[in-house]
């Protein structure tokens, strides 16, 4: 099973909050990640455990890093979001309810089927709130 189809929406959350707050060299406290999630620290670290034992997270002296498997998932899951917003917003939503849908379903596409909604689209280069998104796999580079 792909590893965003193993992630619940907390979880994702989590790893956008940590990727947003680390800097190099530092990670990110419980209590910043738990504020961020709105959640007390107990549930904040039940959702970072097993990011740990996915090995998308390592916790080292109360902080948490993103690992580069996790770095990897992040970049996997935005485009997935990106590409689907993409698809809903061809079909007249505002770009908020883009956003607003694509969070609907952008945990339980597979990686298949969002290769072929993006050839489907021709390979759009951002979504509809002008984020980048990365090249399909199929796609020749210069293409």
């Amino acid at each position: 099973m792909e590893t965003l189809g193993r992630l619940t929406r907390r979880q994702v959350d989590a790893l956008q909050m940590i990727a947003r707050a680390e800097r190099p060299g530092t990670g990110v406290s419980l209590k910043l990640i738990a504020s961020s999630m709105k959640v007390r620290p107990p549930s904040a670290l039940g959702h970072l455990t097993l990011l740990e034992e996915m090995g998308l997270v390592v916790r080292h002296r109360g902080k948490s890093r993103l690992t580069s498997r996790g770095q990897s998932t992040l970049m996997e899951y935005q485009r997935h979001h990106r590409v689907a917003e993409t698809l809903f917003s061809q079909l007249g939503l505002s770009p908020a309810a883009t956003c607003a849908a694509a969070r609907e379903v952008d945990l339980s596409i597979s990686h298949k089927t969002v290769e072929e909604v993006c050839a489907a689209e021709g390979h759009p280069s951002v979504c509809p709130h002008g984020e980048p998104i990365t090249p399909c796999s199929t796609r020749k580079a210069g293409a």
